[in-house]
């Protein structure tokens, strides 16, 4: 990359940094090169690892509590403590999953919105037409991705509920009446992992064909 479009990224990432400006940024990355819809397949893959890595993390806290529902002799406090770390790590990766939909979601709407306004720019009435069909095409096909991710994003809240409660209720008593208590609970934490991790592989699914068609045009 020659000089003058690192000092643009440079400018990009301080300007960003500044005033927070999306728009700020898509212009300067239109500069060197790089438009909304290139942005949008590097945000949307940006979600898909963020799901990914998410998955692992949701498995992993769903493995801690099944540990702990068979706890057998040892410290209860520090069988708190691996579960709390597990919970405190969901957290983290919900957060990080719920940023990355809502960078997709600002780039996406920046994209549609200029598509659609250079469209009363076309002098021929043939690629308009198909323009506007191929814009119409890639909004419903976005939209489907979109409701997948909020889908995946909303069954975040009853996994993090779940590990929150029964976090809590072991804090509080380290005892194995405690323990056998959360026994009743683990079906309802396995089901809510699974269901969320379903959810997670369909909106992974949905994010691979819309990159694939964007990137055929």
């Amino acid at each position: 990359m020659s000089t003058k479009p690192l000092a643009i990224l440079f400018i990009v990432v301080l300007g960003v940094f500044l005033c927070g400006c999306e728009s700020t940024y898509y212009s300067a990355m239109e500069e060197v090169g790089y438009h909304k819809r290139d942005i949008l397949i590097d945000r949307i893959e940006q979600a898909q690892e963020a799901q990914i890595e998410g998955q692992e993390q949701f498995k992993s806290a769903l493995e801690q509590f099944k540990s702990v529902v068979n706890f057998d002799g040892g410290e209860l406090e520090e069988v708190y403590n691996q579960l709390n770390d597990e919970y405190e790590n969901s957290v983290e990766a919900a957060e990080e999953i719920s940023n990355r939909i809502e960078k997709v979601d600002s780039v996406a709407s920046a994209l549609f919105d200029e598509w659609s306004d250079e469209l009363d720019q076309y002098t021929s009435t043939n690629l308009r037409r198909d323009s506007e069909r191929k814009l119409k095409e890639t909004q419903r096909r976005y939209k489907n991705l979109l409701n997948a991710m909020r889908k995946t994003e909303k069954s975040i809240d009853p996994v993090l509920n779940t590990l929150r409660d029964n976090t809590l209720y072991l804090k509080h008593n380290l005892n194995a009446r405690a323990i056998s208590s959360l026994k009743n609970e683990l079906g309802t934490v396995n089901k809510n992992v699974n269901a969320l991790i379903d959810n997670m592989e369909q909106a992974i699914r949905e994010s691979d064909a819309f990159i694939k068609q964007l990137k055929q045009g």
